[in-house]
């Protein structure tokens, strides 16, 4: 029986501690399902925290991790009528992917675009979809509304910036530091707040105008997201779609965001939550499609730019995962396991 290699975890734990890699049996695809020969994942800090068990879902160990991958059909279950032997596709939703092989269900892969290349094609589901589905799909943010959001130098925040640029909305970009500022500026942003030296709420006040700012969407929780809640003008929404202020705390109790309450009642204020898994399981096969096809559109056609990631040999994942929560690590690490290939390289087989 031929193997592959895995990196795998056995128990919850602190992946540094826990992840090792494997040799499995390579799996055989059922009846509507391909197999695929992985070219590359993406090791996000969501794949460390479920490993530790402090994520939406915890899996059974012992788990491989993994969200997203991108890579090669190499063999073909009955049923599967459209996919070809030697295509280029990305899963969509499919869990375990820090492997050499996947078997995925026919709906769950997509033809990778001519010409894209598998870093981009690895990490476009995550947090470029993140960002067209909350301004589009979730806020039905307009051209010349404003967009509040926090953590705008992440990924998914310089998506929406860029997303703003192509669709002509304002974004106002909370930042942490003020060395960040220039960089969201550049990027297209429309105005930047400072948290290391500025007010929140004055300075949506004095940007917004009168009328404020009605949408926003917020994914560092604690005190920021609390801030932000009370900066909307009344019947203003607030998406949050994240923790990181909270990530490296282990009291359940404090994974918190303390909400104004005069303010969210005589302001008739919304809070609410998005999670990209739940939005994979729940949505409307043909809405899901329209919008990860839009998604697509917006990389391919150079509107939303995924930054390239760093491609680390799945030998060394343990590099990999320090990358992922290192500050300011800035690429995003990318697990390859081609050892013929590099992740930038683009094959035009599809």
């Amino acid at each position: 029986m031929s193997t592959m290699r895995s990196v795998v975890a056995d128990t919850v734990g602190e992946p540094s501690e826990v992840l090792h890699l494997e040799a499995r049996p390579v799996p055989e695809p059922g009846p509507g399902q391909v197999r695929i020969r992985v070219g590359a994942v993406p090791v996000h800090a969501s794949d460390l925290h479920t490993i530790r068990g402090r994520y939406g879902f915890t899996p059974e160990f012992p788990t491989v991790p993994g969200i997203e991958s991108v890579g090669v059909i190499d063999e073909l279950g009955s049923g599967t009528d459209g996919l070809t032997v030697g295509q280029r596709v990305i899963t969509v939703g499919v869990r375990g992917t820090w492997q050499e092989y996947v078997v995925a269900d026919v709906e769950r892969v997509l033809p990778v675009p001519v010409g894209m290349s598998d870093s981009t094609a690895a990490q476009v589901l995550s947090n470029p979809l993140t960002a067209v589905i909350l301004t589009s799909d979730e806020l039905d943010v307009r051209p010349g509304e404003w967009l509040l959001q926090t953590a705008a130098g992440s990924i998914v925040g310089r998506s929406v910036i860029q997303l703003g640029v192509h669709a002509g909305f304002k974004t106002l970009n909370v930042v942490r530091r003020r060395s960040a500022v220039e960089d969201i500026l550049a990027l297209g942003g429309t105005a930047v707040i400072c948290t290391e030296d500025e007010d929140l709420r004055e300075r949506v006040a004095g940007i917004a105008g009168h009328d404020g700012v009605s949408k926003a969407i917020d994914c560092v929780g604690g005190q920021v997201g609390a801030d932000v809640s009370r900066a909307l003008a009344p019947h203003g929404e607030l998406i949050v779609y994240g923790a990181l202020s909270t990530h490296r705390q282990t009291d359940p109790d404090k994974l918190a965001i303390p909400i104004f309450a005069r303010s969210l009642i005589y302001e008739t204020k919304i809070v609410r939550g998005f999670w990209l898994l739940r939005w994979f399981t729940e949505t409307r096969r043909d809405r899901m499609t329209a919008t990860i096809d839009r998604t697509l559109r917006l990389v391919d056609s150079g509107a939303l730019r995924v930054p390239e990631g760093r491609p680390i040999p799945v030998e060394r994942f343990g590099e990999a995962v320090d990358l992922a929560e290192a500050p300011a690590h800035g690429s995003k690490p990318l697990l390859i396991f081609d050892r013929g290939r590099s992740a930038g390289g683009v094959d035009e087989s599809s």
